[in-house]
């Protein structure tokens, strides 16, 4: 069976969670990570020398880490033709190009303002930082509410990866104590998301 390292409140591992249910794929999870510990200990470092979760498991032994990465690879490996990760071309470009802009773009104005107010105690909390950081994250999520305006998933009908990927950090935006602008594309796709089993389950509940 496959397993999943990794605590369940990890943005980054309910991503993984999320596409096993969609899949109707199996697994064990292993707490690690944060208040578990275990990243730091030899035999996880011998599975993922990044000491972060998620890092998955097969029974042979092949371990992967980076969660975009084991998204498409258990995509590929356990639903070949899925349209949850496109067997066109420029599908699956499309849908690798919103997953980067997750990594690359998204993610670190979204840190820093769930850091602030889900895990840095009021004291310790930079507070122009995370003003300047809301309004960079706002100007990304209009920008992606353009793009949803007439299309129910990022790729275009079908649900993919990089509805997950972002579908994460879309609930994290809509449930945090903030101002947000109007941007009905993005409510809109954002309460399509939580209609699936797998956000429902893994990925909409209370920011911790």
């Amino acid at each position: 069976m496959l397993r999943i390292w990794g605590r369940a409140n990890s943005s980054n591992v309910m991503k993984v969670l999320w596409l096993c249910e969609e899949l109707g794929l199996p697994f064990e999870r292993i707490d690690a990570g944060g208040a578990f510990g275990k990243t730091k200990e030899p035999a996880y470092l011998a599975l993922n020398p990044n000491a972060l979760v998620p890092t998955i498991e097969e029974p042979d032994g092949f371990a992967l880490w980076e969660s975009n990465a084991i998204l498409r690879y258990l995509a590929r490996s356990k639903a070949p033709g899925h349209p949850i990760y496109p067997a066109d071309l420029r599908l699956a470009a499309d849908c690798d190009r919103w997953m980067d802009w997750q990594l690359g773009t998204l993610n670190r104005p979204m840190t820093t303002v769930f850091f602030t107010y889900v895990r840095i105690p009021e004291a310790e909390r930079d507070w122009p930082a995370t003003h300047k950081a809301r309004a960079e994250a706002e100007q990304l999520w209009a920008m992606l509410d353009r793009h949803l305006a007439g299309r129910p998933f990022i790729t275009g009908d079908a649900l993919t990866l990089a509805d997950i990927a972002l579908g994460i950090y879309v609930h994290r935006w809509f449930a945090m104590p903030i101002e947000r602008a109007e941007m009905p594309a993005l409510r809109g796709w954002y309460d399509r998301l939580l209609a699936r089993p797998g956000c429902a389950k893994y990925a909409s509940g209370p920011l911790t």
